[in-house]
């Protein structure tokens, strides 16, 4: 019995101590997806990147939006404008 008490402390162990991340260096803000849609109804230019794997972009994206998996965001991130609205999802 003793056990599971033991690997439920030590995970909350780990999780306390676990360092905070780090705060972005653009801020941040999120929208919902009527929001962004009044945007581009109004003419707004949005960058709208698909952070899913290329098959779930390949399935279903919102039109004009970029494929960049997450996996291979940090590797490309030069191709991500660093002005303007930028949306992930």
């Amino acid at each position: 019995m003793r056990r599971p008490l033991v690997i439920i402390v030590a995970a909350a162990l780990l999780l306390v101590g676990a360092a905070p991340a780090a705060p972005p260096d653009a801020p941040v803000s999120y929208i919902g997806v009527e929001e962004l849609k009044l945007r581009l109804d109004r003419g707004e230019k949005a960058d709208i990147i698909d952070v899913r794997t290329w098959p779930e972009y390949r399935e279903r994206h919102i039109k004009g939006a970029r494929s960049i998996p997450i996996r291979t965001l940090s590797d490309r991130a030069q191709e991500i404008p660093q002005s303007g609205l930028v949306v992930f999802y």
